[in-house]
């Protein structure tokens, strides 16, 4: 587990924090031995998009990228860093330096790549670990998984745009990438590491325990009586309450 549970590690580094995340996706792509069956450049886009996340929810600003490739440039590598710089461009990420490695010596059968991204904030600007007791917890996009994730530009799931909308939104105040672990051990998670207990008061049909794949739903916690506005297509739902 990194830091306060999450999926980042943080660097005091004086005036500021360092904030760094990753991803890997295996055995997801267009070649022969590939599980799931999607271009190399859906994989790009969402294998950027976890770490990015990531990054963006902690209220840190990318400043740095590295996307290891194991697979040939052309035309695997290319597909994937396509959909790499797109998804930094639908993030309005502009000259983000970029190390990029791909595999040149082994013919290779099934997709693989891993992004890191680093990311700098001000000490007032870190947002983990600010839930508080009697925060109400919500959840954001429909957990997606597999065959399920094929459309970067899905209008059910969690993207970077959501993060930015409720980080300007006042009494918002954790907000949490859900992945493969599920909304309910997520929420939980987050509630522990506020010190808290995890009040679950769903109403509705949504698997709380589904992977979401490539974070494709967020958490976030609020003050009790925000007020959170509508997010066209993307459900937003009350899942409980902290104690």
């Amino acid at each position: 587990m990194g830091y306060f549970g999450r999926d980042v590690e943080v660097v005091d580094c004086g005036n500021v924090y360092i904030v760094t995340a990753c991803d890997s996706s295996g055995a997801i792509g267009s070649k022969e031995l590939d599980v799931v069956k999607v271009t190399p450049y859906i994989v790009g886009r969402y294998a950027a998009r976890v770490p990015l996340l990531e990054i963006l929810s902690a209220g840190a600003y990318p400043i740095v990228m590295s996307v290891t490739i194991s697979n040939e440039l052309n035309p695997t590598g290319e597909g994937i860093l396509d959909g790499v710089y797109d998804e930094l461009k639908a993030n309005d990420i502009k000259e983000l330096p970029i190390a990029i490695s791909t595999e040149k010596n082994m013919t290779t059968k099934q997709t693989a790549v891993g992004v890191t991204v680093v990311g700098r904030c001000g000490k007032e600007e870190l947002r983990i670990g600010t839930s508080r007791a009697l925060d109400d917890v919500y959840f954001l996009g429909i957990p997606k998984v597999g065959n399920e994730v094929d459309d970067p530009d899905d209008k059910e799931v969690a993207k970077g745009n959501h993060i930015k909308l409720l980080s300007f939104i006042e009494g918002v105040h954790d907000i949490l990438p859900v992945g493969s672990r599920g909304i309910l051990a997520e929420a939980q998670t987050l509630a522990k590491s506020n010190g808290c207990e995890l009040i679950l008061e769903l109403i509705g049909d949504v698997d709380v325990n589904k992977s979401a794949g490539p974070s494709t739903c967020l958490l976030f916690t609020c003050s009790p009586g925000t007020k959170i506005p509508k997010f066209l297509h993307a459900p937003v739902a009350r899942i409980g309450r902290l104690k």
